[in-house]
């Protein structure tokens, strides 16, 4: 078994992927349109292009379970999700320089060094190094 595809709950697709790629720096590599004006929208990294895609999912738009769980998630602060980087303080440098809205500052915790930010669409991202 492999990771292939792992899913991100958005509130509006178009919102996100300019998110996603424009400050985040990921990839657009699919794109195909579905029913009822959704896509099939997925990212990857510029390191790992060939690597697991994310998909920008408009479920909490159609499916009330999914927006209840994205809502309560982010009012108790807790990330979505999580993304590994090289250097937690030097992504949330160049992050903060581009108006990214971050819960957490840069935080060492036992092996770990984190931060949390607003994704704008409806969730929290954690980025972690490795130490």
């Amino acid at each position: 078994m492999r990771v292939t595809v792992i899913s991100i709950p958005v509130l509006d697709q178009e919102t996100a992927l300019q998110f996603y790629t424009k400050k985040l720096g990921f990839l657009k590599k699919l794109d195909m349109p579905l029913d009822g004006g959704h896509r099939w929208l997925t990212l990857v990294s510029p390191e790992a292009q060939d690597g697991p895609e994310i998909l920008l999912e408009p479920a909490p738009l159609h499916f009330e379970p999914c927006k209840v769980f994205q809502t309560s998630l982010k009012d108790a602060g807790i990330p979505w999700t999580q993304f590994d980087v090289d250097n937690v303080q030097e992504e949330y440098d160049r992050l903060i320089a581009l108006d990214v809205e971050f819960s957490v500052k840069p935080t060492e915790m036992g092996t770990v060094k984190f931060a949390v930010f607003n994704d704008t669409c409806g969730n929290y991202i954690q980025i972690v190094e490795m130490l």
